[in-house]
């Protein structure tokens, strides 16, 4: 799965900063530990001249000579390690002084284990940094397909809310951009939109997508000081990201202080990414009825004919809680 090249490039940095770091350091306590043992410095230049002689004599012809050298090797090379061994143990020092605490020994602060893969720790930190930059770092662990509940529902808007819920999961399995259409999440408050659009959010960047998740009124901030826009470069526009991730998760539509220059801009939001086949989710207190009256017929008629809706019913989860 391809990550987001930002994301990506910024914990490669920071796993090469941290590799560098645990290999300045153990060369610090190399150093340190010749100071005080001029023998321990003269065992490693021993060690570094078996393994010379090693490979001259792993380069000769095969012959009973060349066997019988490298088993002599071998046996001063061991010779030398356990005498190293005990010199750390009587400085009371670990076996491992001198060599990198790297923070993961599978990868050894790389990101990838030997066989070339990408290792586990590093797919986390990819994962940790998208919630941070997609919108959902408070919520991340909070909100999720595994905590949410069904039991502050009953009879049929128990039911729906199970379909809700199945809905929401599949669609963030089969996630694809340009192929997964759009979802408009309408209910009362306290009815789960929340929760579900963050947990929908929350799978999709485990699956190494570009998320963006943010209320509809934090939207129109951006756009509002892209509008005022001093020109110091395509990097100071804020509001891109929510016109190109590949999911855009906007949360309480409706709640935004309306204006012509926020229809204008939720317009066209909504527009470049239908334009785009980039899918969208969003969650209003909204009923359809509202949408028709609060926006116009551009608005309404692409929220309204262009996103599958879920309806949220039930009993506000909050209060009961």
């Amino acid at each position: 799965m391809a990550y987001n090249q930002d994301i990506f490039r910024r914990i490669k940095d920071e796993y090469a900063a941290r590799r560098t770091r645990a290999e300045a350091e153990a060369e610090n306590r190399r150093l340190a530990l010749y100071a005080n043992s001029p023998e321990a410095a003269e065992i490693d230049r021993a060690l570094g001249r078996t393994s010379m002689r090693l490979f001259e004599i792993a380069c000769r012809p095969n012959s009973p000579e060349k066997t019988r050298d490298l088993d002599a090797l071998r046996e001063e090379n061991l010779s030398l390690q356990q005498a190293r061994q005990d010199l750390l143990r009587h400085l009371g020092l670990p076996s491992d002084e001198t060599e990198p605490r790297y923070a993961c020994k599978a990868c050894r602060d790389t990101g990838y284990t030997d066989d070339g893969r990408m290792c586990p720790c590093f797919k986390k930190a990819l994962t940790m940094e998208a919630f941070r930059c997609g919108g959902i770092g408070h919520l991340a662990d909070r909100q999720s397909f595994e905590n949410f509940s069904l039991e502050y529902y009953q009879g049929e808007d128990r039911e729906q809310m199970q379909r809700n819920l199945t809905a929401a999961r599949d669609y963030a399995e089969a996630f694809l951009p340009g192929r997964s259409g759009n979802l408009l999440m309408i209910g009362h408050t306290g009815l789960g939109k929340t929760h579900l659009s963050t947990a929908i959010a929350r799978r999709v960047i485990e699956r190494g997508f570009d998320v963006r998740y943010e209320s509809a009124q934090n939207i129109i901030s951006a756009y509002e000081h892209d509008r005022f826009h001093s020109g110091r470069g395509e990097a100071d526009f804020q509001a891109d990201p929510y016109e190109r991730c590949e999911l855009l998760v906007m949360d309480d539509l409706g709640t935004e202080f309306q204006t012509s220059f926020s229809v204008s801009c939720l317009y066209n939001l909504i527009n470049t990414r239908l334009n785009r086949g980039l899918p969208t989710v969003i969650s209003s207190n909204l009923s359809p009825a509202d949408i028709r009256a609060r926006y116009d017929d551009r608005i309404a008629s692409r929220l309204l004919g262009h996103f599958r809706p879920l309806v949220f019913r039930g009993a506000d989860v909050r209060y009961q809680k």
